[in-house]
């Protein structure tokens, strides 16, 4: 049995009106988000991610088409019911450094609590629970300011867990975060999908993480709209190239990155002991403007003038016609090879 949809859409069509005019972004996306999944929205700047995260949080209408949210037009909501199946954590700064951690948190159960807000014992072991999952209840008494970059996203987090919302979408959560905090935020929002069977919609950058910790991918693109699937289907059906179309930016589908397109004025023949090896002999190689041929065992003949075995990091063996020199870091290997 598959997963529940908690959001499908069909020819859905999204902007926004600037003035009499209406900005058309995109038109005919059809997707599904699933509880139980982290999927993580890719784009290039200009692509229209937040547009598409506004909409799917009803922060703006759709302009035509269907979007359903748990089976019902997210246009039949209301934003008293709205806000219990869907929790938003966007990237702006928050003003609320007067508030300690507890208080900020605390907020998003307001739509359970009425209009007074009173706060009763549930209420309070939700929160305490939601803080434990994030692992910030240690800083439940210190004041919002006094938190860092990692923190306070950990904090607003919470404050989406909760809403008690089946559905949390997060507009870039991991910008301007150090690489350790990146990697946690991403492994914590993963947990609460797969642990808590909610569904987590985010727009990152964190290409690196989204490839191993997204359930599903979607690739959104100004002419092809989205691309989504399972992540390793997405990259092994070679869809990653849709992403930054018509530029000379690369996917590795071996390592799983982007890269710049090698233009090299010299050539070289290549054979490594094992691919950490090669893998970063290219990297420095390409570097500094060779283009590569790799051979597949010592004995393989090469016409290249230029012929070097990678036997370790600290272990190399420099051919130029019918001299050979022997050189025992990539320092060395990068000051001969670029002025032999």
């Amino acid at each position: 049995m598959g997963k529940k949809q908690i959001i499908q859409a069909t020819n859905l069509k999204i902007g926004y009106k600037e003035g009499k005019k209406v900005k058309v972004v995109h038109q005919k996306l059809n997707f599904q988000l699933n509880l139980g999944e982290l999927t993580c929205l890719l784009g290039a700047n200009g692509a229209g991610k937040s547009t598409l995260l506004r909409t799917l949080s009803a922060a703006q209408q759709t302009l035509d088409g269907q979007l359903f949210l748990d089976g019902k037009p997210i246009s039949e909501y209301s934003e008293r019911e709205r806000s219990t199946m869907i929790g938003v954590v966007l990237t702006d700064k928050i003003f609320a450094g007067g508030l300690s951690v507890y208080e900020l948190i605390s907020l998003g159960r307001q739509p359970h609590t009425g209009f007074f807000g009173r706060l009763g014992k549930r209420d309070h072991e939700i929160i305490k629970q939601a803080m434990k999952s994030v692992g910030i209840e240690h800083k439940s008494d210190c004041y919002v300011a006094e938190l860092s970059d990692g923190e306070r996203q950990k904090a607003m987090i919470a404050k989406a867990l909760v809403q008690e919302s089946p559905l949390i979408i997060l507009d870039e959560p991991t910008a301007f975060l150090d690489v350790v905090s990146r990697i946690e935020i991403m492994q914590l929002l993963h947990k609460i999908a797969t642990e808590q069977n909610r569904a987590v919609l985010l727009s990152t950058h964190d290409i690196d993480q989204a490839l191993v910790l997204a359930d599903k991918l979607w690739l959104l693109t100004k002419g092809q709209g989205i691309i989504y699937g399972t992540t390793e289907d997405i990259i092994l059906q070679h869809k990653m190239e849709n992403l930054f179309p018509g530029s000379d930016i690369k996917f590795d589908y071996d390592h799983g990155v982007y890269y710049p397109t090698v233009y090299g004025n010299k050539e070289i023949a290549i054979y490594a002991s094992n691919k950490t090896t090669l893998h970063w002999t290219l990297n420095a190689l390409n570097r500094v403007g060779f283009a590569c041929t790799i051979m597949q065992s010592e004995e393989e003949n090469s016409s290249q003038e230029f012929k070097l075995y990678a036997d370790s990091p600290i272990n190399f063996r420099l051919i130029n016609g019918e001299t050979t020199k022997l050189l025992h870091s990539f320092e060395e290997l990068l000051e001969t090879i670029t002025h032999t």
